[in-house]
């Protein structure tokens, strides 16, 4: 594949065909970082939790332990990226991830288990910055699809979930008789993630090619990223992180509770993995068209209404119209702050500001599965615990409604 082709003269169309390839080769550092490193874990919570034992506070502790380590990989891919390029970050945390990914099936104490979530968490962060970084420079070379190119890289979750739905199961009933079978999985999954990286050579090599969008004015009118400037996007974005990880941690395991059956669970995961794949094209127009905090104000109000569903009933048809929304709007809640960033900053303060979101989006997660999980642990269950998780979803939406375009 050679490099894309500059971006045509003012009225002729450009091909947009080799960005595509670029952007869809490129959602797998977000298949990685997410759709496997963390939502693998909500196939694998149910078996886990039966062989060892635990309190849905200690199973919603691993991911509050993997947002950590996410939280810490944010704070440090800003210094990362000063002193090394995003494809050569994107590529080394998505190493370490799969290297994570494997310890995870060699430990049943808690403990071990737990560090191996927290530094998965970090690896993740710097794949998923770096390559949200890229597909942001990306879409400047494509102005008029920039929200869809955006909406493929974070889209590639997606595909990440629809492996695990698919790969998973299959795993968990071939090694049943084995003790801790459950292990078998996580390395399996780690071999995907080691098989993506490879992949990933490929886009980070061409980018590498391609120069960045021009740093924008340097003069004293120049605008740098404030913090006060998006505070109502931040905060509803950290509510959004607080409400979304109890779903995508617990839901599966609620299921189960309901009586779902195996391949009724298959189904939803895998449902839910393909509509996330979709939603780059579903929401590309509203994260073009506004440059507030509108994008992300409906989008966290959607997913309130999903995660709220399952709390409410156990019909399996809505059940699943929950699991497809949800997987077709969370994803596009990322995006949205991305677009937000790249329509209100100039190029040379995407990063300060993609960081910026994703610190808040970190912070979020680590609340999220253990009050969840805690909630859950007492009267009303699982069910109760998502109710919080649509109400933190729904507060998200309120904060984000308020945040302006910065003139």
């Amino acid at each position: 594949m050679t490099r894309p082709t500059p971006p045509a003269a003012p009225g002729h169309a450009p091909d947009a065909t080799p960005y595509v390839r670029l952007a869809l080769a490129l959602s797998l550092g977000a298949a990685v970082s997410l759709g496997i490193t963390r939502f693998a874990y909500g196939l694998l919570l149910p078996p886990m939790r039966g062989d060892l034992g635990w309190s849905y506070t200690l199973a919603g502790a691993m991911n509050t332990f993997n947002a950590a380590g996410y939280l810490v990989g944010a704070l440090a891919t800003p210094w990362l990226l000063r002193r090394a390029s995003p494809m050569g970050l994107l590529l080394v945390g998505s190493l370490l991830a799969s290297v994570f990914m494997a310890l995870s099936g060699f430990f049943t104490s808690a403990v071990p288990l737990l560090a191996q979530r927290l530094l998965a968490g970090v690896a993740s962060a710097l794949v998923f910055i770096s390559g949200g970084l890229l597909a942001a420079r990306l879409g400047a070379l494509q102005p008029r699809r920039s929200g869809f190119l955006l909406g493929l890289y974070y889209g590639g979750t997606g595909l990440g979930i629809v492996v695990s739905a698919l790969g998973v199961p299959p795993v968990l009933a071939a090694a049943a008789q084995q003790a801790h079978g459950w292990a078998w999985a996580w390395w399996v999954l780690a071999m995907v993630c080691l098989l993506a990286t490879l992949l990933m050579a490929w886009p980070a090599r061409v980018l590498a090619t391609l120069a960045p969008p021009p740093p924008g004015p340097l003069g004293s009118g120049a605008r740098v990223f404030r913090a006060r400037d998006f505070a109502f996007a931040l905060a509803g974005y950290g509510a959004f992180g607080v409400g979304y990880i109890g779903y995508m941690t617990f839901v599966i395991a609620l299921l189960r509770e309901q009586g779902v059956s195996g391949g009724g669970i298959t189904l939803f995961y895998a449902l839910l993995g393909v509509a996330v794949v979709a939603s780059s094209r579903i929401w590309a127009g509203l994260l073009d068209r506004y440059r507030n905090g509108v994008p992300l104000a409906v989008l966290n109000a959607l997913l309130g209404v999903a995660a709220i569903v399952p709390a409410l009933t156990a019909a399996w048809p809505l059940l699943i119209v929950s699991g497809a929304l949800f997987g077709g709007v969370f994803l596009s809640v990322v995006a949205s702050t991305t677009a937000l960033v790249r329509h209100n900053l100039p190029p040379a303060q995407w990063a300060a500001g993609i960081s910026a979101f994703t610190i808040v989006f970190a912070a979020g997660q680590i609340v999220g599965p253990t009050v969840v999980g805690f909630i859950s642990d007492g009267p009303g269950g699982l069910a109760r615990g998502l109710v919080f998780s649509a109400i933190a979803l729904w507060l998200g939406a309120a904060l984000a409604s308020r945040q302006k375009a910065l003139t």
